[in-house]
C-alpha cells in the first residue's frame, strides 16, 4: 500500500468520525431543547396540578358511585398530581419534539422531500392530538361506563388514583401513537420499503393486527379493543391514500437519484 494511499484511507476515516461527532453533537442539542421544553411547561403547569387531575380524572368520576377515588398510598395525593402533570407537558410539548426530530433528519432529505416533510410533520402532530381527544372523549366514558355496570352485587367500585393514573396514560399514548399509522405508513411507502399496491393487498392480514394490537395495548374488555381496532385500520386506509398523494413514484426517484449522481 502506497504513502498516498494510507493517507488518503486516513482522511476519510477522519471525515466519517468527524460526521459521526457531528451527527452526536446535533442529536445531544436536540435533545436538550426537548428535555428544556418540557421541563419549562411541567413548570408552567405545576400551579394547576390539582385542577388537571380534576379534569383528566371526570369520566371516571363521573360513572363511580360515590363519585370519588382513593389513594391506598400515603404520598400519592400528592405525587400523583405532580406525575400526571408532567405527563401532559410532555404531550403539549408534542409538537416540539416531532419538530425537533425532523430538524435532525432534514439535512438528510433531498429537496423534494423536505417540501412534503413539513405537511407529514403536521399531520402527525394533529393525528397524535386527535387520537388523545378520541381516548379522553369516546373512549374512557365508554370503557368506564362498561366497568361500572358490570361491577357485582355486593361490589363498591373504588379506584386507587396512582392505578388510574397508569391506566389513563398507557391508554392515551396507546392512541396517540396508533393514530400515527397513516404517517408510518406514508414512511414506508416514501423509503421504498413496499408499495400502495403491496399495504392495499394486505388489508385482511392488517384488519387481524389492528384487532390483536388493541387486545395487548387495551384492557380485557371487547368496547376498548374495538374502539382501538376500527380506527387503527381506518387509519390504515387513510394511509395508502395519503402514500399515494405524497411518496415518490419510481421514476421520480430515479430522477433524484440521477440528479444526485
Amino acid at each position: 500500500m502506497t504513502a498516498d494511499h494510507k493517507k488518503d484511507n486516513k482522511e476519510e476515516e477522519d471525515l466519517a468520525e468527524g460526521t459521526l461527532l457531528s451527527h452526536l453533537i446535533e442529536l445531544r442539542s436536540r435533545l436538550i431543547k426537548i428535555a428544556a421544553t418540557v421541563l419549562v411547561l411541567f413548570a408552567a403547569l405545576i400551579p394547576f396540578a390539582q385542577r388537571i387531575f380534576e379534569v383528566v380524572s371526570k369520566p371516571l368520576v363521573d360513572v363511580l358511585p360515590g363519585q370519588q377515588m382513593i389513594a391506598t398510598a400515603v404520598a400519592s395525593p400528592l405525587l400523583t398530581p405532580f406525575k400526571l402533570t408532567f405527563f401532559v407537558a410532555l404531550f403539549v410539548a408534542m409538537p416540539v419534539v416531532l419538530y425537533q426530530v425532523w430538524a435532525f433528519v432534514a439535512p438528510g432529505l433531498y429537496k423534494k422531500e423536505k417540501h412534503f416533510a413539513f405537511p407529514l410533520l403536521f399531520s402527525s402532530i394533529m393525528l397524535f392530538y386527535a387520537g388523545v381527544a378520541f381516548a379522553y372523549f369516546v373512549v374512557f366514558p365508554l370503557v368506564f361506563g362498561f366497568f361500572t355496570a358490570i361491577t357485582p352485587a355486593g361490589v363498591e367500585m373504588m379506584t386507587d388514583i396512582s392505578s388510574y393514573l397508569d391506566f389513563i396514560t398507557t391508554i392515551v399514548l396507546a392512541f396517540g401513537l396508533a393514530f400515527e399509522v397513516p404517517i408510518a405508513t406514508v414512511l414506508l411507502v416514501w423509503t421504498g420499503l413496499t408499495t400502495t399496491e403491496k399495504l392495499g393487498k394486505a388489508r385482511p392480514y392488517v384488519f387481524l393486527m389492528a384487532f390483536v394490537v388493541g387486545m395487548l395495548l387495551t384492557p380485557p374488555d371487547i368496547i376498548s379493543q374495538t374502539l382501538l381496532a376500527v380506527p387503527v385500520y381506518l387509519l390504515y386506509e387513510a394511509g395508502i391514500i395519503m402514500a399515494r398523494i405524497f411518496a415518490r413514484k419510481p421514476e421520480e426517484v430515479e430522477v433524484i437519484e440521477t440528479e444526485g449522481a
